[in-house]
């Protein structure tokens, strides 16, 4: 379904700054033989009213999150930011045996674990029920779910109010926002806090990092737009905090009365000022920048192709999908993307078609590039993938612009 209007104040939007083309959902993983695939355009726009960027093509929830199969534990980097988060949390919020943390798109337990080995009473809303099941596996109480403002009236009534609701990486996902966030004001205690954590539309358009765009991602977050909605619901934010996650993200604060705002929080309002978010300029040009990247890894398959050096992929994730066929990337291109996620594995990425395979096919193939799907990850996966260099290998990066190590 087509929008024109804004999904959070319902202003109408202006015209596309963002054409990807049409394509499959990125989580929309293909067996090896046979298999439905639906394309539907990919396309932002931005609200001139409350600054929110959007798609405008809306697929609905229940095909795109039916197979979920993004695992958060099957990411170091992001374990390790969980854990950190968890024990700040427990001090900076006064946590204990007699509080109630619920998160929100809990995914497998990553998170509330931590909270689960402290004795603190929690529970996971998610709606996935591959990663609901391995959540409850291993101990988290998780409830299978879309969270909204029925689901929190009825985690109200046989529960309690939250003390702390966690929103890592969800907001984008929903899209009726405001059904979202009036279901977090109701079930969030007086004096309880919201932490939710997105990436940066600023850091997106900064870092071009377009691959962040897909049907799953509803809405691309600014601290204006964020504030404006949350107002809207009763909730003020208090804090932000700047982090690397996902090339770029906010962690912000928020409660249901006004608080002074911290250094931080001015810090942000201060940077969206000088990159002047709420005019058009810098969505012009990032669709400019996006159309650069494209040229630039095409350049580099054929040129590679043309040397007889041999190219593969690792990471099979979302993002490299809006990638590979936003640039039309096929299985002559890459013979096989790698991945540590056995739900992935003997699947081909929706869209290429491009076979998933176990990362001890890399040793077995000793390509001359390995290129870094989720390249905001280079780090880890670099050092993953060390022996790459043994045989002189190198890893090839393509955001914000092409890259080879």
């Amino acid at each position: 379904m087509s929008r024109t209007e804004c999904r959070s104040c319902g202003a109408a939007l202006e015209a596309p700054f963002l054409d990807l083309g049409a394509m499959p959902p990125s989580n929309a993983y293909l067996p090896m033989e046979g298999g439905v695939e639906q394309s539907f355009p990919l396309r932002l726009r931005r609200c001139p009213a409350c600054l929110l960027v959007q798609i405008d093509h809306d697929v609905p929830p229940d095909i795109l999150f039916s197979d979920y199969a993004y695992f958060s534990s099957y990411s170091d980097s992001w374990l390790a930011h969980a854990q950190r988060f968890a024990e700040a949390a427990v001090g900076r919020f006064g946590l204990d045996a007699h509080s109630f943390v619920v998160e929100l798109a809990s995914n497998d337990g990553y998170l509330l674990r931590n909270f689960v080995a402290a004795g603190i009473p929690c529970l996971g809303v998610e709606p996935s029920d591959t990663v609901a099941a391995a959540a409850r596996a291993i101990g988290v109480p998780t409830e299978e779910m879309f969270f909204g403002r029925n689901t929190a009236a009825d985690i109200l009534a046989r529960y309690r109010p939250a003390d702390l609701i966690v929103a890592n990486n969800v907001l984008a996902h929903v899209p009726d926002l405001n059904d979202f966030v009036a279901g977090i004001a109701l079930l969030l205690g007086k004096e309880g806090v919201l932490s939710v954590e997105f990436p940066h539309l600023a850091t997106m358009l900064e870092k071009v990092a377009f691959d962040t765009v897909y049907h799953e991602h509803y809405s691309y977050f600014s601290l204006l737009a964020v504030e404006r909605c949350f107002e809207r619901h009763g909730l003020f934010l208090f804090d932000a905090e700047r982090l690397s996650t996902h090339g770029g993200s906010l962690r912000l604060s928020a409660g249901k009365t006004p608080r002074p705002a911290t250094p931080g929080l001015q810090s942000v309002r201060d940077e969206e000022a000088v990159l002047r978010l709420d005019t058009p300029e810098p969505y012009r040009a990032f669709a400019d920048k996006v159309g650069a990247v494209r040229t630039g890894l095409l350049a580099f398959l054929t040129e590679a192709k043309g040397a007889g050096r041999r190219v593969v992929g690792y990471g099979a994730a979302a993002k490299g999908n809006t990638l590979l066929n936003y640039c039309g990337v096929s299985e002559a291109d890459l013979p096989f993307v790698a991945d540590r996620n056995p739900h992935k594995q003997n699947k081909r990425l929706p869209g290429s078609h491009i076979p998933i395979v176990v990362p001890e096919r890399i040793a077995e193939a000793r390509p001359d590039y390995v290129l870094i799907l989720p390249w905001n990850l280079e780090a880890e996966v670099t050092a993953q993938l060390a022996f790459v260099r043994g045989w002189g290998g190198r890893f090839v990066t393509p955001i914000p612009r092409l890259r080879v190590k």
